[in-house]
């Protein structure tokens, strides 16, 4: 199987990274592409693209400019280590054990703006730029869903190709998710949901939906689930698999919690 998850704004490239393994990105010439784009913008039409403040939008303008292949450990980090935030903190990476991560880099992928599909060691220089930017790379591209067209997707079949179980967990935004056109995934998708009770009525609450996503994840790959079936059986941070308000025809899988 092969588990989704989105990017995070927050990116720690201070801690020094624990793991000695790092591979690159697969997709590192469309990602040059968008770079070279971005290096034509000044702050200004960053912050109008974006809708960031001035601060982040000069960061990045230097970011891009920085941008250079070969990635390596002096310029780059392994993406699961670098990426911070909600999501992230769920998936606590740091605590993971080397078997665990073995199996985080075959199953686990995140979906970016900038690289495409990142595989957990993937080497990744520092970035800001979410899915859904009206970036116009070119007459035929006005915003990136039409940039990577069906490239994601097209990678995430050639992945579950070297899987027994032709399956994809959808922990991933709808932002991101928008980026991957299900109908040409040679694969079902199941898309979890986490819902808390609030008053009286289960509502997505989305600081906590986020950290569930990432407790997910990490959940599948500490379990190295194999069999989906067991997934019903997720029990953290008192999320439970909630039957009467999942849609199996969808498989959209509800988890709620009560508190």
């Amino acid at each position: 199987m092969i588990i989704l998850l989105s990017p995070a704004k927050t990116l720690d490239y201070e801690t020094p990274c624990s793991a000695k393994t790092a591979t690159n990105p697969r997709m590192l010439k469309k990602s040059a592409e968008l770079v070279d784009c971005l290096k034509k913008y000044s702050p200004k039409k960053i912050t109008a693209l974006m809708g960031v403040s001035d601060k982040i939008a000069e960061l990045n303008v230097e970011r891009y400019n920085q941008w250079q292949v070969p990635f390596t450990k002096k310029n780059s980090k392994q993406a699961i280590y670098a990426f911070r935030g909600d999501v992230y903190n769920g998936f606590d990476v740091d605590t993971l054990k080397g078997k665990e991560i073995d199996f985080a880099q075959k199953h686990l992928r995140v979906l970016s703006g900038l690289y495409g599909l990142l595989r957990p060691l993937d080497l990744m220089q520092p970035y800001r730029l979410e899915m859904g930017t009206k970036l116009n790379v070119s007459q035929k591209n006005k915003n990136l869903y039409q940039f990577w067209d069906t490239d994601i997707t097209d990678l995430i079949n050639e992945d579950l190709d070297h899987h027994k179980k032709r399956l994809v967990i959808n922990l991933a935004s709808n932002e991101y998710f928008k980026s991957v056109k299900p109908k040409l995934l040679d694969s079902d998708v199941i898309t979890p949901g986490f819902k808390d009770l609030k008053g009286g009525k289960y509502k997505v609450v989305s600081f906590w939906a986020k950290v569930a996503r990432g407790q997910m994840a990490r959940y599948i790959v500490q379990k190295q689930l194999k069999n989906i079936q067991h997934l019903k059986n997720y029990d953290v941070d008192g999320y439970r698999f909630n039957e009467s308000l999942s849609d199996l025809d969808t498989q959209q899988w509800i988890f709620t919690r009560d508190h």
